[in-house]
């Protein structure tokens, strides 16, 4: 009977613990189109941008999917406002890409308190022999 108590906190212990270090990340999502880049252009080129920041040792890493198109270039781009363009903070490689194209990289404290505030934006820019279009979005939270 003593030890039903006992087994209870352990369990509750569990628990917190896996809370705490889950509390560490926090997840973004991006579907990148043409409508989102500035100004919008028309494009078949598509695709899907997520990342986890980690924000213990302050790591960004991300996964970009694309379809119709071939990145030439890939950055995250900010601090802007909605429907302004920004330069670039973080180069997501170097070409040739694959898909998806995967990487990390270390952010300072101000780009991540413009990445959790929606001054980011994701980006990848390529074409085919057919058109050169630039699919980009911003990076809500998920």
């Amino acid at each position: 009977m003593r030890q039903t108590p006992l087994l209870v906190v352990s369990i509750v212990g569990v628990f917190l613990l896996w809370g705490a270090a889950r509390a560490d990340q926090i997840n973004f999502k991006a579907d990148l189109s043409g409508a989102s880049e500035v100004p919008p252009v028309t494009t078949a080129g598509k695709g899907t941008a997520t990342a986890a920041l980690d924000t213990a040792t302050k790591t960004l890493t991300w996964t970009v999917t694309y379809s119709e198109l071939t990145p030439t270039a890939g950055h995250i781009h900010g601090p802007a406002a909605p429907g302004a363009n920004a330069g670039v903070l973080v180069p997501l490689g170097n070409p040739p890409f694959a898909d998806p194209i995967k990487g990390s990289a270390t952010l300072t404290d101000a780009q991540i308190s413009d990445l959790e505030a929606g001054r980011s934006a994701a980006n990848s820019s390529g074409g085919n022999s057919r058109q050169r279009r630039t699919p980009a979005a911003r990076w809500p939270l998920v």
